[in-house]
């Protein structure tokens, strides 16, 4: 049996960027093959799956891998601030327990996923195939102590889609005593900021459209800037409000360009789907919960927070899938760079998944 602190303090101390998981995927890949697993590399990306159990139903649990670049300590590196090495140990820890327990109806399959920091890992592991064959899919993410503490848990975690746009305002500078010669992009911008916060959107719908990245001008202070570079953070949450919210954005984007006469271009340079949960699978998740903590289990989370793991729902919409919302007693915050938590929780989330799983193939095999 693996000592869980020692593999969390390994993959907390040796944290990789998106897309650069190499050595945290040697590392466990070696760890499952010495507890006697079989895990599969991911082709084309970092990562890899490993299965245990054969049969009906197929039970995916997912695990991401990268962290965060920032600064710490006044040295910028790559830190586990959003907890995926607390949730590489649970599915680790998962894994194992079925072992021991001698696993065998029902597969159960460990994914261990790339870049969700990148909001597009998990399309990655879409196109190797690691979902194909799945019937239910479970995530699992530490939350923060003001949303839920520990030791409660939520059946799902109602993430929102997230957008992010850049763009590009291309006119001529112009001589600062001479501002009818052409368009200042710093006031193009402005108008743009000014238009967005008066989108209307339904009210019962969470939606936010904001710039939060403005960059025009020089070091002369009497040239007036004709281009700028700008970025938009776009929030909603669901995919519908998303959709919605996108065509009221480019609406003001080709409203400012004919208004002023000026080029405005921009691409749409992330996105991320809003969750679609399924039913059937917080169901289970709730059963899980209540059964390894013996206390009713909260409903789901909803947080204007985006994750990649709903793209395998919509890429894949056959799967049955939910993410369960872990209390940590997460401090101050995720993605603080001196985040905190509750390490209690990596067992707990180990008994919650054990317990959704067992659950999830009892259910179907009452069918």
């Amino acid at each position: 049996m693996i000592n869980l602190k020692d593999l969390f303090t390994h993959l907390h101390e040796n944290a990789e960027i998106s897309f650069e998981e190499i050595e945290t995927t040697n590392y466990l890949v070696q760890l499952f093959e010495d507890a006697g697993f079989q895990p599969v590399r991911f082709k084309n990306c970092p990562g890899f799956y490993v299965d245990i159990g054969q049969g009906s139903p197929k039970i995916g649990v997912r695990a991401d891998m990268d962290a965060l670049w920032q600064e710490v300590n006044g040295e910028m590196k790559a830190n586990h601030s959003c907890g995926h090495d607390a949730h590489m140990t649970i599915v680790t820890g998962l894994m194992m327990r079925l072992k021991e327990n001698h696993h065998q109806e029902g597969l159960i399959r460990a994914i261990f996923q790339p870049a969700e920091e990148l909001g597009n890992g998990s399309l990655s592991v879409v196109k190797e195939g690691a979902v194909d064959d799945l019937d239910y899919f479970y995530g699992v993410h530490l939350r923060p102590k003001d949303e839920t503490s520990f030791p409660n848990c939520a059946t799902g975690i109602q993430h929102g889609s997230c957008v992010f746009i850049k763009g590009k305002i291309s006119g001529s500078d112009h001589h600062g005593a001479r501002p009818h010669k052409g368009v200042n992009a710093i006031e193009v911008a402005s108008k743009i900021v000014s238009h967005m916060s008066m989108i209307h959107t339904d009210p019962h719908i969470a939606a936010t459209a904001k710039m939060t990245h403005l960059q025009a001008g020089g070091n002369n202070l009497n040239i007036i800037p004709g281009h700028a570079t700008f970025g938009l953070d776009l929030r909603a949450e669901t995919n519908e409000m998303m959709d919605l919210l996108q065509e009221k954005v480019k609406a003001i984007l080709h409203a400012m360009s004919e208004l002023y006469g000026v080029a405005i271009s921009y691409e749409l340079d992330d996105y991320v789907p809003a969750a679609v949960i399924n039913e059937d699978a917080e169901a289970l998740m709730k059963r899980g919960i209540e059964k390894a903590t013996k206390k009713a289990a909260l409903p789901r989370i909803i947080t204007p927070g985006a994750d990649d793991f709903h793209f395998y729902t919509i890429e894949r919409p056959h799967l049955k899938a939910t993410m369960l919302g872990l209390g940590a007693d997460v401090l101050p915050g995720l993605h603080d760079p001196y985040m905190t938590f509750n390490h209690e929780a990596i067992e707990l989330g180990i008994d919650v998944l054990y317990e959704a799983c067992l659950e999830t193939i009892a259910y179907e095999n009452k069918k």
